[in-house]
């Protein structure tokens, strides 16, 4: 497990999210595309061992691009948005860095791009959650997996 960590670098992580960003460009602008996506995601997530800590981020993060498409909430930069869904792409794609049907490993690169994506936008979506509470939106927690 420890030499496919160190297989994942910056470099790899970028290209993968870079590989989705014009996918995730059309993805913004169809909110059908983006439910069948976010559907899509739900069911890949049953299968993510280990996801639970994440789940209040990732619902988080698939609420901001809702808000975005819908345009109640456009105070943020177009680069956080495709991340996100270049992202949520990502997870749900059979293709990947390390193959997900890999028994124990195939779905660390998921986590880890996840992970590593949310700490680039860490401040954004902190800034969205602040915008939902002082207008009075309720804060995601949970994600319907």
């Amino acid at each position: 497990m420890k030499k496919e960590n160190e297989n994942l670098t910056d470099q790899k992580l970028r290209k993968a999210l870079e590989t989705n960003s014009e996918e995730a460009r059309s993805t913004i602008y169809d909110e059908d595309k983006f439910e069948r996506l976010v559907q899509r995601l739900e069911k890949k997530l049953k299968l993510i061992p280990h996801i639970g800590e994440y789940i209040s981020d990732i619902a988080c993060m698939v609420s901001l691009v809702r808000s975005y498409i819908k345009k109640e909430y456009t105070d943020i930069p177009i680069g956080t948005i495709i991340s996100i869904v270049s992202t949520l792409i990502y997870i749900v794609s059979p293709i990947d860095l390390i193959p997900d049907p890999i028994p124990g490993i195939g779905y660390i690169d998921d986590i880890i791009l996840f992970g590593w994506v949310l700490k680039s936008i860490h401040s954004d979506v902190e800034e969205y959650k602040k915008w939902r509470v002082d207008n009075g939106k309720q804060i995601i927690q949970e994600f319907n997996i």
